[in-house]
């Protein structure tokens, strides 16, 4: 029986020194991004992190507010694993996000503060294999709202309140990347930095700890997503991403 064919991904540029990665909850980037993350600060980039929620609806047996407490510092402590020193919790309501204009705004002011090259997300496609495991909600509103808030924060006449302060309009961002889409077409090697990217996810140890029968295996669950590819980059473990080029009109 003929195996199926291996599609490459194409390397993701690195020519760049700020990125902005924004994601929904806690431990979304951890799932695969970390490491990817923790490569790019070995070389001196500098990556901020942005949650829209603190996850204070992610762990059934805590109360909202302390899971609040909770989850934002373990994703202060995850960050830093991977050496990531700024973590801004929008503190948008868990599980119950929305895209639209006010998202938009929110966080086209995160990106004109930070001004960054390259815009991270996670996948917000309506599945996470292109067919039947379903996303999350809040991951898809997310994501939506970043790819367009990139492209905001470039145009003056839209949201023009946050221009004051010295804050300015950003259209320095080149591309958003979406971390684990079905879709993906590019990729990094994580090979050297795959065990960080483990161990941010470990960090998050509540909220694992409520995960199914409490069983859950970081690095199994992590091998089996970089392992194959990594096998389509010729390497040994990796990332991908669905690529989004800005245009702004």
């Amino acid at each position: 029986m003929t195996e199926p064919a291996v599609t490459p991904l194409e390397p993701v540029t690195e020519q760049w020194q700020r990125a902005l990665a924004v994601v929904a909850h806690p431990d979304d980037l951890e799932f695969g991004a970390a490491a990817a993350v923790a490569r790019w600060t070995a070389q001196g980039k500098q990556v901020v992190y942005c949650l829209v929620t603190s996850g204070e609806a992610g762990i059934d047996g805590l109360a909202p507010e302390q899971a609040r407490r909770v989850r934002e510092q373990e994703q202060r402590a995850s960050a830093a694993l991977v050496g990531v020193d700024t973590v801004e919790f929008l503190g948008l309501p868990d599980g119950i996000l929305e895209y639209g204009v006010p998202l938009r705004r929110a966080l086209a002011e995160v990106v004109r503060r930070h001004r960054p090259e390259i815009v991270i997300t996670n996948n917000f496609r309506d599945t996470w294999d292109g067919a039947y495991a379903l996303n999350q909600a809040d991951h898809i509103a997310t994501g939506r709202a970043t790819l367009d808030a990139a492209r905001d924060a470039g145009n003056r006449w839209i949201f023009p309140e946050q221009l004051t302060d010295g804050v300015q309009r950003w259209n320095g961002v080149r591309e958003v990347w979406a971390a684990g889409s079905p879709q993906a077409t590019h990729g990094v090697d994580v090979t050297a930095t795959f065990a960080q990217g483990v161990e941010s996810l470990r960090a998050h140890s509540a909220y694992l700890t409520g995960l199914g029968d409490g069983g859950f295996d970081a690095e199994e669950f992590l091998e089996g997503f970089a392992r194959p590819i990594g096998t389509r980059l010729g390497v040994r473990y990796g990332a991908a991403f669905e690529v989004f080029p800005l245009q702004l009109w």
